[in-house]
């Protein structure tokens, strides 16, 4: 009970009772509630604001004197400094808060809301009959849910004059306090006396406790809340309060809550709070190394507090030499650790919490090569069936040692390291080995199967393969073989580095015209080079020379040397002899020319490219010879020779019209977009610009719906550079502009010109 507040409740009985006025009357009076008058005489309420102390002064009939006592009574009461648990006091380690400005401006904005501290024109809170404002703080351990909280409840003390209290929940604790223990508290901090909570008895607490909570404005923090059952009796039905909690779960069964889902800090947020803990001077003078220690750090704050905590108490350390010792795999949690704050000791808390089920999932995703990974790849780590596995995954989630990016899940590298420890530890080596093989079978299996739709007679699953993967189409196929690129990648060089040299051949081989819808993806040459060294193992000369071909398109396009492209095709063609196989002479031949166009080697070009289309009319390969006609048009453009490079577009159009269902829907979409595009620029170079235009633009609407963005990129270029030349620089504009907001697949190269363009166009 404050002492202010007893006093102005004292004078506002004496007077009321020498009115002869009881509570109900002088409520009726004034306007203030009974509760409220009846709260404010106990001294339970801290003193009311003018407002209501001139209602109340109004409702006892004061003359001008006798309300100016009762008012002086009430600023005492409302002195500086009051808190029955003051915020003012809560612990530390908030005074070198950095970053989480949007996150503070959204808890300000919360707090100005009704029910959270707004009072009517009396000077009452305006919540008193609505529902307190909840905000539900949740992450994964060490991303600093207390240390917002305390700095929010700092700034937004003076807000919540009837007590700002914070409790410590001990969620990770084995015997975390009770809510009826935590109710207690609270209604002790709040002035309730011992006697009335005796005589009320346990039962009733609950009421008591929403009944003094009902009339005050209070800030209430929950901190390291274990479950819903611990917070839910301990939220206020009623009244001005904001109640703040934070937990390492996200409390999903909590009703009617905001939610702030905390993660790690942003580069620069990181950065600063380094800053703040080594010095000015130190940080400045080596940016580069804190930049590295915050990301090798994850910019998790516990993490980045033990590392300037460390170069705080070892001045003789640089920033380099602390970036260079947690660069260290093996050695990094080991590192983030001083005196005892540990980032380990942290994630031990939420893994204890853990069911067996969801603690052996935790350190098995350990062994997921790539950045996050599916559900069903998941389950091939522990031989559950994909409904379990959604639900020891969401387990995971909720107690915040899981992220979610969509459907997929994430271990940040702190966290995947300490899963590494932990699987070391407490599971024997064979069943480790087992689970990663596991896993890396069936993504390469998938990836076999995910890759032969874009293949010649292959295309949709085979009905006997039965899996929890939808691979119903070529769009979900390519969809899954993006997603999990890193993945299966991984479980390639792990079957390269075991032998499987059948393995990664086939892998390569089912993967071949797939390539072509994502010419940018960056590794191909590791796939293919790999594969290459496959077929050289098992001294098959068709292999070798089928996967020297694909390497030679990978170094040719996806790297763009051409003339180091040469010495594959050549490697190629002599294999391809020596097996006796036309088809793969042929594609040595095509990507020889190939090399020469972009040399600007026209001789060889054309006797390459004449060579390749007998070789793959002579081996009766349809596929082939699309291309084949392809690369001839480009060579006639590329000598001027417009009107034949037409014809010889017009003739793989003839082609593919003919062909049926004999060609593969995806080269047949490929071959048909590169004759359309081709058309439009021979168009263009002759000076027909509405012919060149339309060709370009039917040309990009269908390679836009088949998904290829690198050929959309290259042909939205191409489209904006003739309507460029044509004089419409609106539609060019509209178009590069598309061009420069493709995403990750497009050619890197196009989409900076289209770019460049534009800023050409903004200049004039």
């Amino acid at each position: 009970m404050s002492a202010q507040g007893a006093a102005f409740g004292a004078l506002l009985r004496e007077i009321r009772l020498a009115k002869s006025l009881t509570i109900e009357a002088l409520a009726e009076a004034s306007g203030v509630s009974v509760r409220g008058i009846g709260d404010l005489e106990r001294g339970r309420r801290a003193a009311p604001q003018r407002r209501t102390v001139a209602a109340l002064a109004n409702g006892l009939g004061l003359d001008d004197t006798e309300g100016e006592r009762l008012l002086a009574a009430a600023r005492a009461g409302r002195a500086p400094g009051y808190s029955p648990v003051g915020v003012r006091s809560f612990p530390r380690g908030i005074d070198d808060f950095v970053g989480r400005a949007e996150e503070l401006a959204w808890l300000e904005t919360l707090a100005g809301r009704p029910g959270a501290g707004a009072v009517d024109d009396r000077g009452t809170p305006a919540g008193a009959a609505a529902q307190p404002v909840v905000l539900a703080v949740h992450g994964a351990p060490g991303t600093g849910k207390t240390t917002l909280a305390l700095r929010a409840a700092r700034r937004l003390a003076d807000r919540f004059p009837d007590g700002q209290l914070m409790l410590d929940l001990r969620g990770t604790d084995d015997s975390a306090p009770e809510p009826p223990e935590l109710m207690v508290r609270v209604l002790k901090a709040l002035g309730v006396p011992d006697r009335d909570l005796a005589k009320a008895g346990p039962q009733a607490h609950p009421a008591v406790y929403r009944q003094v909570l009902a009339d005050r404005r209070c800030l209430l923090v929950l901190d390291d809340a274990r479950d819903e059952t611990q917070v839910r009796p301990l939220l206020p039905g009623s009244g001005g309060t904001l109640v703040l909690v934070t937990s390492r779960r996200m409390l999903t069964g909590l009703d009617d809550v905001h939610r702030l889902p905390l993660g790690r800090l942003e580069p620069a947020e990181s950065a600063a709070f380094l800053t703040s803990l080594v010095g000015e001077e130190r940080a400045t003078a080596e940016p580069e190394a804190l930049q590295e220690v915050a990301r090798l750090c994850e910019h998790l704050p516990l993490a980045l507090r033990v590392a300037g905590n460390w170069l705080t108490t070892r001045t003789g350390w640089s920033v380099r030499r602390l970036a260079d010792r947690l660069a260290h795999e093996e050695r990094r949690l080991e590192a983030l650790s001083a005196g005892d704050l540990r980032v380990a000791g942290a994630f031990d808390l939420s893994y204890r919490q853990l069911t067996p089920t969801a603690a052996r999932m935790f350190r098995r995703l350990s062994l997921v090569p790539g950045p996050d990974v599916s559900a069903p790849c998941a389950a091939r780590l522990t031989g559950q069936d994909l409904r379990d596995t959604e639900d020891t995954l969401e387990e995971l989630v909720e107690v915040g040692l899981l992220g979610t990016m969509g459907d997929r899940y994430r271990l940040h590298d702190l966290l995947c390291l300490y899963g590494r420890d932990r699987l070391a530890a407490e599971e024997p080596a064979a069943d480790i080995e087992r689970a990663r093989r596991a896993m890396y079978r069936w993504l390469l299996e998938t990836a076999v199967v995910a890759g032969r739709w874009y293949e010649p007679d292959h295309g949709a699953p085979p009905a006997s393969w039965q899996d929890t993967v939808d691979l119903s189409s070529a769009d979900r196929a390519r969809e899954w073989l993006q997603t999990e690129a890193a993945n299966w990648l991984a479980a390639l060089h792990a079957a390269a580095a075991d032998g499987d040299h059948a393995g990664v051949v086939e892998v390569a081989e089912s993967l071949h015209w797939f390539s072509d819808q994502w010419i940018f993806w960056g590794h191909w040459p590791e796939v293919f080079g790999a594969a290459v060294r496959a077929a050289e193992a098992l001294g098959d000369p068709l292999l070798e020379a089928t996967q020297l071909n694909y390497y030679a398109w990978a170094v040719l396009l996806c790297e763009g040397r051409p003339r180091d492209s040469l010495t594959y095709s050549a490697r190629a063609l002599a294999a391809a002899r020596r097996a006796g196989d036309l088809v793969q002479q042929a594609w040595a031949h095509q990507y020889t020319a190939w090399a020469h166009r972009l040399l600007g080697e026209h001789g060889p070009t054309a006797e390459h490219n004449a060579l390749a289309a007998a070789l793959f009319d002579a081996g009766g390969d349809l596929h082939g010879m699309l291309q084949a006609l392809l690369g001839r048009a480009l060579e006639l453009r590329a000598t001027g020779l417009d009107h034949e490079a037409i014809e010889t577009y017009r003739e793989v159009m003839t082609r593919l019209d003919g062909a049926g269902d004999r060609v593969e829907p995806h080269i047949a979409a490929f071959a048909r977009v590169s004759a359309l595009a081709g058309i439009g620029l021979s168009h263009s170079r002759l000076g027909r610009w509405d012919e060149a235009v339309e060709h370009l633009r039917t040309s990009v609407a269908l390679i836009r719906s088949d998904g290829n963005t690198a050929l959309e990129s290259r042909y939205l270029l191409a489209l904006g550079e003739v309507l460029l030349a044509a004089g419409r620089s609106a539609e060019a504009r509209e178009v590069f502009t598309r061009c420069a907001a493709l995403g990750p697949g497009a050619d890197p190269q196009r989409v900076a010109e289209a770019r460049s363009r534009l800023a050409r166009l903004d200049a004039h």
